[in-house]
């Protein structure tokens, strides 16, 4: 058997976060150099029951990762909050900072006692993704299945309430948007 002795060696520590990263279906198929790539920029933060984390429509500025607590997303609606799904240790949210330019699309509240997130910055992943195609190219392939999952639970939820809301404005909202023309022309 051939062994690089120059090959990167990581300690019990960095393995650890790496099992604990991989938790996130954005980070399940990087190797360890690849998540490597992330730690400098993680980012330790906490916070107690009923703090916001970001509200929605704030730009989308970072992607969080869950170490410890309970985090709960929300729709404002009117002038009620309907929850949308109770997220917990290993998942992240936030996922739109992947794309540059987007907006919240829903609130985040710290749902436990305590929560500690990792904080990872737009800057840090957009300047990783311009180094390095392959993570570029294994992260955008999770979340586009992940929305591709979603899209097809919202199809199923409309079909299943027998069409109690008008699905085809979603579509002309995005159509109307995605015809608007960038700032850079």
């Amino acid at each position: 058997m051939f062994w690089n002795i120059f090959a990167k060696r990581y300690s019990a520590k960095e393995k650890v976060l790496f099992r604990f990263l991989r938790q996130s279906k954005l980070f399940e198929r990087l190797t360890d150099d690849e998540l490597a790539e992330f730690v400098p920029f993680l980012n330790h933060r906490k916070y107690v029951k009923g703090e916001v984390i970001f509200f929605r429509n704030d730009p989308s500025q970072a992607l969080y990762i869950i170490k410890a607590g309970e985090v709960m997303l929300n729709l404002d609606v009117q002038d009620k909050f309907e929850e949308l799904i109770i997220i917990h240790k290993g998942e992240s949210f936030g996922d739109n900072a992947l794309l540059e330019g987007a907006k919240r699309n829903y609130n985040a509240i710290c749902h436990s006692e305590n929560c500690e997130l990792y904080v990872l910055p737009q800057t840090n992943i957009l300047t990783i993704f311009e180094e390095n195609n392959d993570i570029k190219a294994k992260i955008l392939h999770a979340f586009a299945y992940y929305y591709d999952q979603y899209l097809s639970n919202v199809f199923k939820a409309y079909r299943d309430t027998f069409a109690f809301f008008d699905l085809s404005e979603a579509y002309l909202l995005a159509k109307r948007n995605m015809s608007r023309p960038s700032i850079e022309e």
